[in-house]
């Protein structure tokens, strides 16, 4: 178990198509996540105003980002938290793919 930089215990959850993070068992944010051709796609990242500062979104994404690896997919970083994260934590470079334009129409047709 994680905790966030006030102490409080957080949970990451895989659901259909995003990953959420709970702090003391409520909702505080979520990743988005598109599953296409061998790469898991991230379009979309929000944490709620009332928990932000709290390091939730580094928490989530790390965690979605492992989870990713550990899943033999590949990533799309279209979301700019998730290329911020990965800017800062190269150990994901090596399953990193660039925007293209079948990513682009995939997100299209969501």
């Amino acid at each position: 178990m994680t905790t966030d930089k006030t102490g409080a215990p957080t949970e990451v959850a895989a659901e259909h198509d995003r990953f959420t993070i709970s702090v003391d068992g409520r909702i505080a944010g979520f990743t988005e996540f598109v599953d296409h051709d061998g790469q898991r796609i991230f379009p979309h990242t929000v944490v709620d105003e009332e928990f932000s500062g709290r390091g939730l979104a580094t928490i989530l994404v790390r965690e979605a980002l492992e989870s990713t690896r550990a899943s033999g997919l590949r990533i799309v970083p279209v979301c700019s938290m998730v290329a911020g994260f990965i800017e800062k934590n190269p150990e994901f470079n090596d399953i990193v793919d660039p925007i293209t334009t079948d990513v682009k129409r995939v997100l299209s047709r969501r």
